[in-house]
């Protein structure tokens, strides 16, 4: 996979660029800042984007703001945002457009190995992926709220799980379910949160999104 990696801190840098490479990946530009990030996916056009939260000049939302006007021009353009904290608005923001293919994920990820590669390649693949700890806080943090109360404690673990991009597989394995009964809480989320019958990862995309603006 071809990866283009902005983050400021060098040593951070250096160490998610040995490790891909030593994954099998290629680093085709690592960058320090948001500027350079939007010029190295044009020139690049890379499998994956993998972007710090905060970057120069301003160390605010720099990085995010790049994903977003590069997503804005080509949807398709697949991103993985890095940040030190749980900042819900900014994973939230990143799913607004309804289209898969972005992550968010909190950078202590990176030194769980296993996850952080998997969660490279789902977010290569399209698909989507929440850090759990984000979920996990949205669990502590909210109560039932409008369009979310009508799911059962099941299917608001199986919406969970959809937030951290796991696939049905995996939702199936995670909770000791059968297929089928996953793919019914699937349905039945869908069906109250009104989403009306279209291509499934965009719904899930939606169901997810609904979920981050409890």
């Amino acid at each position: 996979m071809r990866i283009v990696i902005a983050e400021d801190l060098l040593l951070l840098r250096d160490g998610v660029v040995r490790l891909l490479t030593d994954t099998g990946h290629t680093v085709v530009a690592a960058v320090d800042n948001a500027p350079a990030l939007l010029d190295a996916v044009t020139d690049h056009q890379p499998d994956l984007s993998i972007v710090d939260v905060r970057l120069p000049p301003g160390f605010r939302d720099e990085g995010l703001r790049a994903a977003l006007q590069l997503r804005a021009s080509d949807p398709g353009i697949r991103v993985l945002i890095l940040s030190q904290y749980v900042e819900r608005a900014y994973a939230a923001e990143l799913l607004a457009d309804g289209n898969g293919g972005v992550g968010y994920l909190l950078k202590d990820r990176v030194t769980a190995l296993d996850d952080f590669l998997d969660a490279i390649e789902r977010v290569a693949a399209g698909g989507i992926v929440m850090d759990p700890e984000v979920v996990r806080q949205l669990f502590a943090r909210n109560g039932r709220r409008t369009g979310l109360e009508a799911l059962t404690p099941r299917e608001r673990e199986v919406l969970g799980l959809m937030a951290q991009g796991l696939s049905n597989s995996a939702i199936c394995a995670s909770l000791v379910l059968a297929p089928v009964s996953v793919e019914k809480h699937i349905t039945n989320i869908f069906a109250k949160l009104e989403l009306p019958p279209a291509d499934d990862s965009h719904r899930r995309v939606r169901a997810v999104l609904a979920y981050l603006n409890q």
